[in-house]
């Protein structure tokens, strides 16, 4: 019986091949064999981790969120407000190859979640967690009257990350038309159109 620490160290070399195989591949290329090829194993030894794709999947979606809450972020220094909410979005669009990496493997995930219930009701609880996180940041520009006081936050909110996912797939699909300069652009023409004219 391997040692606890071997046992471990096994399994984040696991990981670190599906997040490989993922940002290249998507979740459509996920497969047992395509994660042993990449770690230069078998197919038997990643049994013992996956009994089967839905017990993968589900793992590759552990280290696509836990890849997603362990990323540096700008909102955690930005100015509360609008300089937050902007930097908050800004930290979800693909403006460097590893934010590139990071959203082609969430909107591949979107099939495989469309197809299982369960996934379904995980990704509406992350896109719910997202929303939750975004509100306090609009909240904030209504008190420090960047934002009109009748503004309704929630609909903000649902626009901004509406928005903001929008730019990702054309960014995903059309790089060359939406390099990171031109998202940067597009965001501040958006959140600027939600500010009243001074």
């Amino acid at each position: 019986m391997p040692a606890r620490g071997d046992h471990d160290a096994r399994r984040r070399d696991v990981s670190e091949a599906v997040w490989r195989v993922l940002a290249e591949h998507g979740f459509g290329g996920l497969t047992l064999r395509a994660v042993a090829a990449e770690m230069g194993a078998s197919t038997g030894l990643l049994t013992h981790y996956f009994p089967n794709k839905k017990a993968l999947v589900a793992h590759a979606l552990d280290v696509a969120e836990e890849r997603t809450r362990n990323r540096p972020l700008r909102a955690a220094t930005a100015a509360p407000g609008m300089a937050a909410l902007r930097a908050a979005l800004l930290d979800v669009l693909s403006l460097t190859p590893a934010g590139t990496d990071m959203n082609r493997v969430w909107v591949s995930s979107w099939d495989v979640s469309l197809a299982d219930p369960a996934l379904a009701s995980r990704q509406k609880d992350r896109y719910d967690d997202w929303r939750r996180r975004l509100r306090p940041h609009v909240a904030a520009a209504v008190s420090l009257g960047e934002l009109p006081a009748s503004t309704d936050a929630d609909d903000v909110v649902a626009s901004a990350a509406a928005f903001a996912h929008g730019l990702v797939v054309h960014a995903l699909f059309d790089p060359d038309r939406f390099p990171p300069g031109r998202q940067i652009a597009l965001l501040d023409a958006f959140l600027t159109s939600l500010t009243p004219a001074r």
